[in-house]
């Protein structure tokens, strides 16, 4: 029988390959956006992935018009609680915190994952942003998740900055100052249809050798030292192993962010996604949701922060039209 060749996995672009920081994804880059303030971004929980289908409004696709399936992500997105108000000015070494503002009455919730929040008084911390207003140059919101409208078995909330974007920044400011204490939905960042980036970390797989982690082949039996490694991993003269070389390390666990990932559903119908026996090792979805196209890092219950598209996404403004949602899953949950 042949043996079967294929190709390298994987792309040096990403190298080195090492472990994230923590779990909750870290966004490197927000995008800035004209038109009245808004938030540039939310957070929320992995639920699970199905199948769907639906009819492809893109004019410039082959299949447009028609029916096509496709997979799809779930996930669970409850309101997310604006703590406090950030304002930033630039130095010449970028972006410095100046004050920030938190909310009353903090749940005690959320003094499980911070141990002291600053003085709560956000007017008088309005009033020095309002006397240093030259020198703002971006007014952040620090938003706190509510895991427990999730089925998410943590107490603490994941915290999360987002960007204001936007009018000037004393419409920004006038808008912070209204959210501050309040509960913002999916439905106030993003739209059905629309493109967006979803920043993640990647399922972790430990240490890995070159086989599974680069997909180089077995070497023949009679191999002198190991069949699983590189036959050869560089010259003796000059010495010295060269980067492209497949070698054994880390393997998943790494920060990833995927570019417009299309909104096909949203809102808070959630019979509509749940299968009869819940997601697996998620359970079932309880307040609002998104449902994505395609796959999207992460396991289950991981973190996924959403942001507005930094690309210019090939889609039309409306919702597309999806004509079958698959939740007939068997007793065990869907398959991951």
């Amino acid at each position: 029988m042949p043996r079967v060749r294929s190709p390298k996995r994987g792309s040096r672009s990403y190298s080195p390959r090492k472990r994230a920081r923590n779990p909750k994804g870290r966004v490197g880059y927000w995008q800035k956006l004209d038109g009245e303030p808004g938030l540039a971004g939310f957070a929320g929980y992995k639920a699970g992935m199905t199948h769907l289908f639906y009819i492809e409004d893109r004019r410039r696709d082959p299949e447009y018009g028609q029916e096509v399936k496709s997979a799809a992500t779930v996930i669970d997105t409850p309101p997310m609680l604006i703590a406090a108000v950030r304002a930033y000015k630039k130095t010449q070494d970028g972006l410095q915190a100046m004050t920030e503002a938190w909310m009353q009455n903090q749940p005690r919730d959320l003094h499980r994952r911070i141990t002291y929040a600053t003085d709560p008084r956000p007017d008088e911390k309005f009033s020095e942003i309002d006397a240093n207003i030259d020198k703002v140059a971006e007014l952040r919101i620090i938003a706190a998740t509510q895991p427990k409208l999730a089925s998410i078995p943590q107490k603490a909330p994941d915290l999360m900055e987002i960007p204001v974007t936007g009018g000037t920044i004393e419409e920004q400011l006038e808008y912070v100052k209204e959210l501050l204490g309040k509960t913002v939905t999916i439905n106030d960042v993003f739209n059905p249809g629309e493109g967006i980036d979803c920043i993640a970390v990647t399922k972790g797989k430990g240490f890995q050798g070159p086989v599974k982690r680069w997909g180089i082949r077995i070497l023949a039996r009679k191999a002198r030292k190991s069949r699983r490694a590189v036959a050869s991993i560089g010259p003796w003269v000059p010495r010295g192993v060269m980067p492209q070389v497949p070698r054994a390390g880390q393997m998943g666990f790494h920060n990833r962010t995927e570019f417009n990932k299309r909104i096909m559903l949203m809102g808070s119908d959630n019979e509509r996604i749940n299968p009869k026996s819940g997601f697996k090792n998620y359970g079932f979805v309880n307040g609002e949701y998104l449902l994505l196209k395609g796959s999207v890092a992460g396991s289950a219950k991981r973190l996924i922060k959403l942001r507005k598209s930094v690309r210019d996404p090939d889609y039309p403004e409306e919702a597309p039209q999806v004509t079958y949602l698959h939740t007939e899953w068997k007793k065990g949950g869907a398959n991951q």
